[in-house]
């Protein structure tokens, strides 16, 4: 069994040289990695101490509401906003990414116009004027311009809290995946659409078999990360009294004063969900991976190791 170089023009490396190749890297003066290391440790030493031994923290107190009904009960409500305001987000997000690479002007400029609004004003505002809408159009109506009216209801009964958060996140959420859908369908080289079309395949097929298997190895890692961002982003919902998580908080130490420590509980479940949804993206992203050309296994362990991702890899055959 011989080995060669990835370079395929390369004459094969020997033992010698791969060896090299794999321990090349930036090399750092020893002194100053220990030094710079010890610096860190003492810090996060500091760190440790101030959060163990300051009373101010009330880490009784956290523990006690940690597990609450009243925060449980907001972080449902929080999880719940995230799932049904992503998935809004996701939808808007590909049907905007569609009509902007409509070939049909008036479509794509529409859709342009959208994606520059939503991504221009604040998502705090957003919520603010969903929350408020029915101080613009009291009633709902629905009907012919100038002629009979279908329907009307009242703004105030059909906008809740809720459905506005909904609408405001959601919107939000849908310009900024529209571009990430985008880009993910644009890497997809034309050529192999345009043999698609030539074998006779419909679009809808081409779009189905053909580029969103490839496309989502470009929109599964950024989607991960605005999924993560989402479940912090709902705290803001807290704005239209809607009983989410920081909100149930803001609620309890409103009655008892214990600000410090229902805020630390409400940061736990936080960091709890984000670190769940995060192994959930690292599992997700290896499966989309899977049959990449120049992929490597890679293991969890790894993901969090700068000097294993740096290293070069050599290919090898058997010849």
């Amino acid at each position: 069994m011989a080995s060669i170089s990835r370079y395929p023009d390369s004459a094969p490396a020997s033992v010698d040289e791969q060896h090299e190749l794999l321990m090349s890297r930036p090399r750092t003066s020893h002194k100053m990695m220990w030094l710079t290391a010890g610096i860190v440790l003492v810090a996060v030493a500091l760190i440790a101490t101030s959060l163990i031994t300051n009373p101010r923290y009330e880490w009784d107190v956290v523990f006690s509401w940690f597990a609450s009904e009243r925060l449980f009960s907001g972080l449902v409500n929080t999880l719940i906003l995230t799932v049904i305001s992503m998935s809004v987000g996701i939808v808007v997000g590909i049907l905007l990414a569609l009509a902007r690479l409509a070939p049909n002007y008036v479509i794509a400029s529409v859709a342009a116009f959208m994606i520059w609004f939503f991504r221009g004003v604040p998502v705090f505002v957003q919520l603010l004027f969903w929350g408020f809408i029915a101080a613009i159009y009291p009633r709902i109506e629905m009907g012919i311009p100038f002629g009979p009216e279908f329907f009307s209801v009242d703004a105030n009964a059909v906008i809740t809290p809720f459905l506005a958060a909904i609408l405001g996140l959601g919107l939000n959420e849908g310009a900024y995946m529209s571009e990430i859908v985008r880009a993910g369908l644009l890497s997809v080289h034309k050529g192999q659409t345009e043999a698609a079309k030539a074998l006779g395949m419909k679009r809808g097929l081409i779009l189905w078999r053909i580029v969103l298997p490839q496309a989502m190895k470009i929109i599964i890692p950024p989607t991960g990360n605005q999924t993560i961002s989402m479940l912090k982003t709902t705290s803001l919902v807290s704005v239209l009294a809607f009983p989410e998580l920081l909100y149930s908080a803001q609620m309890v130490y409103s009655s008892n004063f214990k600000t410090i420590p229902l805020l630390i509980a409400a940061s736990l479940w936080y960091l709890a969900i984000t670190s769940l949804l995060s192994l959930g993206q690292f599992y997700i992203e290896r499966h989309f991976n899977r049959g990449s050309g120049n992929r490597t296994e890679q293991k969890l362990s790894s993901r969090f190791n700068p000097l294993k991702r740096s290293q070069p890899t050599v290919q090898k055959v058997q010849l």
